[in-house]
This record gives C-alpha cells, structure tokens and sequence, in this order.
C-alpha cells in the first residue's frame, strides 16, 4: 500500500487521498504515509522570519509605545546593547501566528528579537536562548502545553546556570493558571487582550530594575 502511495506520487497518476485511506487500512500509521509522500515531495520548511515597521506605523502616536521605546533606549545605554528577547513555541504547538505579530512589534520597540523554529523542546530551547545571550524569553502557548513545557524550559535554563535569563509566558492561558506559572518562575504572564506596549514597558522596567538592584 505504502508502495503505491508512492508510486502515484511520483507519477501523478491517481488518487492520494484513497491510497491514503487505502494504507491505513492496512495499519500503516500516519508517520509511515508521511514518509512515503516524503520521498517523492520533500517535507515543506516555515521561513522564521518577521517584518518590521508594521506596529510602529500604527502605533508611533501612542503614548505607551513611545513610553516603550524610550525605555528600550534606556536599558541600551545601561547595558551597552539592546534588549534582546526570544519568541519561543515548544511542543505540538503549530499556532505561530501571533508569535510572529509579537516578534515583530517587540522589534519596533526596540529590542533585538530571534525568533525559534516550531516544535522545539525545552531544552533545545534553553539552549538557543544561552547562545544567543538573550535576555528575556517569551514562551508562545497557544496549545495547553504551559503547565508541563514552562517548568521544563525553566529548569533547564537553571542547569545551564542562566537562571538571569527572564522566562515570560504568553497567548491562550487560563487565568487560573497563571499563579502556578509564577510559582514555577515565570515573571510575567501576557493572555489574550494585552497590549503589546504595555507588556514590553513592564518587561523593561523589570529588567531595569535589576540594574538598580
């Protein structure tokens, strides 16, 4: 079954959807039916990527962005650089739409934004955020991964000994949830309705309080 699938693939001849069908049948698991129109198609690759001007078109009028971005200048001459953030979504998490939105107004504030790749896992997470020396990693959860996935970053930062790295926690999170998020170490948590400027003064004045800590 899972020859045919292929074959119609590379001949064009045919129905996928019923040899599809046809194959699991036949117990092949998804992975398998992936794979054999993998061979023939390749597997599609998301461009990571954000564009910026967007928000700050819109928004340039705003108080609390112009409040943003005066304390992003802020923090760049305490610090010698700019404010650098991670986007980050882990597990079964496909929803990255609004991470992108936020990536890319965050960058019209001013900071310095990297933005992961999807499906990562906690430590791989971890680990991007320490190499590229970020200071704030926002974590995307649009999926009710929070409570299991935000520990797991969380922790591993610490066996890395990058526990200054400041771990936020954004997108579909029930309110209820979010003292448990604090307690596992989250600094802030962002839900549906926040306004970005808002979030990014309260994220800058934290990391400026640290400067006079």
């Amino acid at each position: 079954a899972l020859k045919q699938l292929t074959a119609c693939a590379t001949s064009g001849n045919g129905n996928l959807l019923n040899l599809s069908v046809a194959a699991a049948r036949e117990r092949a698991t998804l992975g398998e039916i992936s794979k054999a129109l993998e061979d023939v198609f390749g597997r599609y690759k998301a461009q990571i990527k954000s564009f910026s001007g967007v928000y700050s078109k819109e928004a340039k009028q705003d108080q609390t962005f112009l409040k943003a971005q005066e304390l992003a200048n802020k923090f760049a001459k305490l610090e010698g650089r700019r404010p650098r953030i991670m986007i980050a979504k882990m597990g079964q998490d496909g929803h990255d739409r609004g991470a992108k939105v936020v990536a890319t107004s965050y960058a019209d504030v001013g900071f310095d934004v990297d933005i992961s790749p999807l499906f990562q896992t906690p430590a791989e997470v971890a680990k991007q955020a320490v190499e590229n020396d970020v200071h704030i990693l926002g974590i995307s959860s649009l999926a009710g991964g929070h409570k299991t996935l935000v520990p797991q970053v969380i922790q591993q930062l610490q066996d890395l000994g990058r526990d200054d790295i400041m771990v936020i926690v954004g997108g579909v999170i029930p309110r209820k949830d979010y003292e448990f998020l604090f307690k596992s170490g989250a600094v802030a948590v962002f839900g549906p309705g926040s306004k970005i400027s808002e979030a990014a003064i309260s994220i800058l004045e934290i990391l400026l309080q640290s400067f006079e800590d």
